[in-house]
């Protein structure tokens, strides 16, 4: 990598991948699943990944704000968990200047989305519709890759 914006473009890949990979194929009941009363379900808590990358477009640009969406059905809101990875990618890739160290970015929003990937892929388990497992250190995981049908997974195994 030559600089942080293009880690920082790595990170939000390797979350369209890992995210990708924990939605694709997911049950049309999976969005109302949760783990037990007080926890969030899963269409909770990726609407709260798409909050993520909104809030963290708004901090590289200077102009930090924070904006609870509330959920939508599944697959609206998946789209939209790919479309805030995108427009937050398009930004890292211009010329404009990034606002806020990108150390922040990846200890918030970068972090937290990985962490909530990991909710529901757990979830999809539970609900029972398991991920397969994969090396993710072998993953074809490529700076600029962050749309739906651009995050397939590529090495799975057994």
């Amino acid at each position: 990598m030559k600089n942080s914006r293009e880690m920082l473009r790595h990170a939000v890949a390797t979350v369209a991948y890992r995210g990708g990979k924990a939605v694709r194929d997911a049950p049309p009941a999976f969005a109302g699943f949760r783990a037990g009363p007080t926890s969030r379900t899963a269409g909770e808590i990726l609407s709260h990944i798409g909050d993520l990358f909104d809030w963290a477009l708004t901090q590289a640009k200077g102009v930090e704000a924070w904006h609870d969406s509330g959920s939508e059905a599944w697959d609206p809101t998946v789209d939209r968990f790919f479309r805030t990875l995108a427009d937050f990618d398009a930004y890292l890739a211009s010329d404009q200047p990034l606002e806020c160290p990108a150390e922040r970015l990846v200890q918030g929003a970068i972090a937290d989305a990985l962490t909530h990937i990991g909710q529901i892929a757990m979830l999809r388990r539970l609900a029972g519709s398991p991920v397969r497992g994969e090396s993710y250190a072998k993953a074809d995981i490529a700076i600029g890759r962050v749309g739906r049908q651009q995050s397939a997974p590529r090495l799975e195994f057994d």
